[in-house]
């Protein structure tokens, strides 16, 4: 036996037919445990042995597995041995999301696709729940010093979980429970971004990285870049992305490293929005004129009154003291205006509602078009 190795207090089987070991932990299970579902150990006990000493029938000679922790592999082997009443109760309420984490990263590692499918499933209809279950603790224990990072934690190993997974519900339920989180705390919205950029994350890169540049100063000192959360006396990215570079401190929020590719992604995003909002400033979003506009009305004139309207609302006080590159607030605003100018006299009524749709449908253009913004490459709009 290697001395360093001990044997596990459960899992190490009097009739066992394949010891493992895992961290310094022996495992002796067995061999047609390991060989169902047609995962890996069964291919791999197919195959030849050789000339050289079959590895797995002893402690001095164990099929070595790296990469896991023999914390995870006992959960792992708790879903191959459990009872049906074991494997209910995995999927009531007290649940341990940890076990069941555990089980999926390691049942597809070694290609268990059932209890990989079972544990993902689990974890999706846990998480369900509400009110949200990871707050602040999934094992039930109390958190007394950082739940945030707690809670990021634990976001983090199920976006990560479900993207290698590939299960595309649960992927998308922690990811629209981190959106919901970013508009507490600027700490959430910067997981989201490294996330994001982590994991090619499309639909988060453009929310997580407008909330940063929207709701966050950015600090330089020698050595050092900082973001913080937005006060009432502070301006945000958005309204003038400045890089002070001798400003005090604040001393209240958080405080979170940035890495210089997200900074100069921040600054690509504020000047693409920028420039987006120049060119719709100066030209209204197109819609095609209603037939009933044709026969009845004249359509310059139609045409005329909503540049008219568009031209002045575009300048008023309400819309500048948004962020310049504030693009969606912007247009949201005048959608909102719009619905208190709709008895313009020289528009036909068929075309202010289609002009209507055509402010909403720029609006869900530019939101679809957001990670673009925050690219690296040069993209043009």
């Amino acid at each position: 036996m290697h001395r360093t190795c001990t044997r596990d207090d459960y899992y190490y089987f009097d009739d066992g037919s394949c010891i493992l070991e895992v961290e310094d932990v022996l495992f002796n299970v067995h061999k047609s445990r390991l060989s169902m579902d047609s995962s890996s150990f069964g291919t791999m006990f197919s195959l030849p042995s050789g000339e050289h000493p079959v590895e797995g029938t002893s402690d001095d000679n164990p099929i070595i597995l790296s990469g896991d922790t023999a914390a995870d592999f006992r959960h792992f082997l708790w879903s191959l041995y459990a009872l049906p009443s074991e494997l209910i109760l995995a999927t009531s309420d007290s649940a341990n999301l940890d076990q069941l984490v555990a089980i999926a990263r390691i049942s597809q590692k070694y290609a268990f696709r059932s209890i990989e499918n079972w544990a993902l499933d689990a974890i999706q209809e846990y998480i369900n729940r509400k009110p949200f279950p990871i707050l602040p603790s999934a094992t039930g224990k109390s958190s007394s010093h950082n739940p945030i990072a707690e809670n990021s934690e634990q976001l983090t190993t199920l976006i990560r979980l479900a993207q290698l997974c590939n299960h595309e519900s649960l992927l998308n339920t922690s990811i629209q429970s981190l959106k919901n989180l970013m508009f507490d705390s600027i700490q959430y919205a910067c997981l989201a971004m490294s996330l994001a950029d982590e994991l090619g994350l499309r639909t988060l890169r453009g929310v997580a990285y407008l909330q940063v540049m929207q709701h966050a100063v950015i600090i330089r000192r020698p050595c050092i870049d900082v973001i913080q959360q937005v006060t009432a006396n502070q301006p945000s990215l958005a309204s003038g992305m400045t890089f002070p570079t001798t400003p005090p401190v604040p001393e209240n929020g958080p405080r979170i490293s940035l890495t210089v590719e997200q900074q100069l992604r921040l600054l690509a995003g504020y000047y693409r929005l920028t420039e987006t909002w120049e060119e719709l400033r100066k030209t209204p979003p197109h819609f095609d004129h209603s037939i009933a506009c044709g026969a009845t009305w004249h359509q310059h004139g139609c045409m005329q009154s909503w540049v008219e309207f568009w031209k002045e609302k575009t300048k008023s006080d309400t819309l500048l003291n948004l962020g310049l590159a504030d693009v969606i607030g912007r247009l949201k605003q005048i959608s909102r205006t719009y619905e208190k100018w709709g008895s313009a006299t020289y528009m036909h009524h068929d075309c202010r509602q289609v002009a209507k749709e055509s402010i909403n449908a720029m609006i869900k253009r530019v939101e679809d078009a957001l990670p673009d913004y925050f690219s690296d490459a040069d993209t043009s709009k």
